[in-house]
């Protein structure tokens, strides 16, 4: 299958509306170097800055980016005689200029004299890797740190990363067509692991099953799949526990398309194929948590309020099933909500899957906006007020994590409105998430990844080979 591709003339709209943003800066974006592996000839798979992906695909290694008085120039290396014995045959300057849809391309070599010629300040974003760091910071005449994040000190780099961050926010129209792209890539990974999923004993075999569905489409990992029995911990990378009946497998993966951009899904279902009692009980509680949350991606919506939506709805939940008690905002004042929910409820969603964190808190925060302090809700990478194109997550869970639950000083709070007895229960819950992709529009929001089951009865037909 051939992925759609973006046309030049959307990169040319993107230079000319960041120039029109910083009139008085020539900007340099850089997309990185390849790193080895444990030798130069040896890399891992190259994967470009998303700056330089968003304003002049597509990935080329090494390449510069120049934008100065209006002019867009691309620095690359040119074609090497070598290059059809080791690559294949290499696409001539000026067929990289007009893929990018730049006014022309230049050997990278060139670059150091050119910027000697610019007509503005020179400005930057933190590149990759210290290499390209490095490069800048001899060029540039000042300190230029890989990935520095919130480091940025206050100057062109700083003045250019809001003029970014205010483009990248809201997403165009080509933009959402690789959102969607990729949110049909990773719906396709999520029905291969649910169908994988049938016979099989230990993880890796549903987390071969869906990162083959990726590469049959084309796509890459938008990050390191998480597939494990073990919900409760976070981000567990490993792929070799063993899967039993009566297990629910958590599966947080997403695809990334050929340009860059990425899904972000987390479905949770049973090894046996049926819900037990007690895991659909928490698991209609968490839906019913992401459903009040995705209804709150609207206009003006800010999106702490999202957050603090989902907290409310599992705390209230619980109390439902017996395992909290007392008033709700009591409960939550308590910190009754983070012992179960202990993350944000999610974050931008773009070219990166945490889209643009490599700028810190100035891309998830709006000014004047700061992280809160309380254990869980300081966890939130995202409090900006929500606009038509702007593309988020929503995933809400529930876990228990041992070392949160034993905790007396974040337990003895609740004291005895925390039935722990009741609890013990549903020990079969160790963890429970769910995620989609959603776009805040000027009406209803728009759930890019709907299509993969999520209802408890449609997981289950799924499991069974019946949807």
């Amino acid at each position: 299958m051939t992925s759609p591709s973006t046309s030049p003339s959307a990169f040319a709209t993107r230079r000319r509306a960041l120039a029109a943003k910083v009139p008085d800066l020539a900007i340099v974006l850089a997309a990185g170097q390849a790193q080895g592996r444990n030798y130069p000839a040896n890399p891992y798979p190259f994967r470009a800055s998303s700056h330089f992906l968003y304003f002049a695909c597509p990935p080329i290694e090494g390449a510069m980016l120049l934008i100065d008085g209006g002019v867009s120039t691309l620095f690359c290396d040119p074609p090497d005689a070598d290059d059809a014995l080791w690559h294949g045959p290499r696409p001539s300057l000026e067929e990289r200029a007009a893929r990018a849809g730049v006014d022309r391309a230049r050997p990278v070599g060139e670059l150091a004299a050119a910027l000697k010629e610019v007509k503005g300040e020179l400005a930057t974003l933190p590149p990759q890797e210290a290499a390209t760091a490095a490069w800048l910071s001899e060029h540039l005449g000042r300190s230029i740190e890989a990935r520095s994040g919130a480091r940025l000190a206050e100057g062109p780099d700083a003045t250019l990363a809001d003029a970014v961050i205010a483009l990248r926010l809201v997403h165009d129209e080509a933009a959402l067509a690789q959102l969607r792209l990729a949110a049909s890539g990773t719906a396709d990974a999520h029905r291969a692991g649910m169908r994988a999923t049938r016979g099989a004993t230990v993880e890796r075999e549903v987390a071969g099953a869906m990162i083959g569905a990726l590469r049959r489409r084309g796509m890459q990992d938008a990050y390191g799949p998480i597939v494990t029995v073990h919900g409760e911990i976070l981000h567990s990378h490993s792929h070799d526990g063993a899967m039993a009946p009566g297990d629910l497998l958590l599966c947080d993966v997403g695809g990334e398309t050929p340009e860059g951009w990425a899904g972000d899904v987390t479905r949770t279902w049973p090894v046996s194929g049926t819900f037990s009692p007690t895991q659909r009980a928490i698991y209609e509680i968490v839906l019913d948590a992401q459903r009040q949350a995705i209804d709150k991606v609207r206009p003006g919506a800010h999106y702490r309020d999202v957050h603090e939506t989902a907290k409310r709805a599992i705390v209230q939940g619980l109390c439902r099933l017996g395992i909290l008690r007392g008033e709700v905002d009591g409960l939550l004042e308590r910190g009754a909500g983070s012992l179960f929910f202990p993350h944000g409820v999610g974050h931008l969603l773009g070219l990166d899957v945490h889209d643009m964190e490599d700028l810190g808190d100035r891309a998830g925060y709006a000014p004047g906006r700061t992280r809160a302090e309380a254990f869980g809700d300081r966890f939130l990478r995202l409090d900006r007020d929500l606009v038509p194109g702007m593309a988020v997550t929503i995933e809400p869970g529930f876990y228990q994590v041992p070392g949160i639950l034993g905790d007396a000083s974040r337990t003895d709070r609740l004291g005895t409105d925390l039935d722990r007895d009741l609890l013990t229960r549903f020990a079969d819950v160790r963890g429970i998430r769910i995620e989609d992709d959603v776009v805040c529009t000027s009406g209803d929001p728009e759930v890019l990844t709907a299509a993969i089951p999520k209802d408890p009865a449609a997981i289950e037909r799924a499991l069974a080979g019946l949807d």
